[in-house]
């Protein structure tokens, strides 16, 4: 199977089932989960039928695979308590994952410059994220491409320095630091990308993401702020390039589940968000997070925020078995 290959719904329901059942097999904790739930191979035969690992366990369990020896561990930004943690046995799946997206949606990252506002992210170690921006800074054949921590006085310099220049240029950002970043040096650039990743990682009072662009607009003077939406436990990401909007690559499919029945999950509607990814063959591609939201008719979603209570609400099953 090469999840980047899919060319229709088709190819992608065949893609899932065949993936579902190779994870019902070898996955050691996802097995246990479908069959406390009652749920046999012969069961699944519709994308709904495919019962989804509730994105706690990434917390409480290794969910692998495969045998192969680990490469990589990535772990959550959270601001306390317990991290999910990714254990990659093969890096060069979410290197092709993350550059095939981003060349999908904006074309070829030797023509960008890259700017990284990830402050929280860097000092956490183990970023999935950070390890994807970096790998774009890598990759640019510009010198200015670079991590910036909180060094906003080097930033707005450099950024002043490429408004006179005919670069096109992207800035990953976390969101708090944005709006740090926004109120003390605002610049206004029509060659300049900002790209939020979300979160305010404890650092303010968390606010929507309309309220976030709204600021950021303003103090950018741009019409559109994008968006960025991945997580430690996937290996692909969901890109808006306007209103909180977000479009999935080929190989990625959002559904949404009723929050007060999990295993009700439909193709469009509002509620919490489970996710396909069938980039992530060495885990779970099948995943129920704690992210509520939006998926309409032309499949593009929105992300409105978190299940209140989310760490003792839904299937908590197996949550004391180690």
């Amino acid at each position: 199977m090469n999840p980047f290959k899919i060319k229709s719904e088709l190819d992608f329901k065949l893609n899932s089932i065949d993936l579902f059942k190779r994870q019902f097999n070898n996955n050691l904790i996802y097995n246990q989960y479908c069959k406390l739930l009652k749920i046999k191979l012969s069961d699944v035969k519709e994308l709904n039928d495919i019962p989804f690992l509730p994105i706690q366990f990434f917390k409480t369990h290794k969910i692998i695979s495969n045998q192969n020896k680990i490469s990589h561990i990535f772990k959550s930004s959270g601001t306390g308590g317990i991290k999910s943690i990714n254990y990659v046995s093969n890096i060069n799946n979410y290197i092709k994952s993350f550059r095939t997206c981003f060349e999908m949606f904006y074309g070829p990252i030797k023509n960008y410059v890259f700017l990284g506002l990830l402050p929280s992210y860097i000092d956490q170690k183990n970023s999935s994220l950070v390890f994807m921006v970096n790998n774009f800074i890598e990759t640019s054949n510009h010198s200015e491409s670079e991590f910036y921590l909180d060094n906003y006085n080097k930033l707005s310099s450099v950024l002043k320095d490429l408004g006179n220049k005919k670069k096109k240029i992207i800035l990953f950002g976390v969101s708090y630091a944005l709006i740090d970043f926004a109120k003390k040096y605002p610049v206004e650039m029509k060659n300049l990308i900002i790209v939020e990743t979300g979160g305010m990682k404890g650092r303010k009072k968390e606010i929507t993401r309309d309220e976030l662009h709204l600021t950021l607009k303003k103090a950018f003077g741009t019409n559109h702020i994008h968006s960025e939406y991945g997580m430690t436990e996937l290996f692909s990401q969901a890109y808006s390039f306007k209103n909180g909007k977000f479009i999935n690559p080929p190989w990625m499919k959002t559904l949404i589940r009723n929050i007060n029945n999990p295993l009700m999950v439909s193709k469009f509607g509002r509620g919490a968000i489970n996710i396909i990814d069938l980039a992530n063959e060495h885990s779970c591609a099948f995943v129920a997070t704690n992210d509520v939201g939006e998926v309409f008719k032309n499949k593009s979603y929105t992300i409105s925020g978190r299940i209140s209570e989310a760490e003792i609400r839904g299937c908590n099953l197996m949550f004391n078995d180690n």
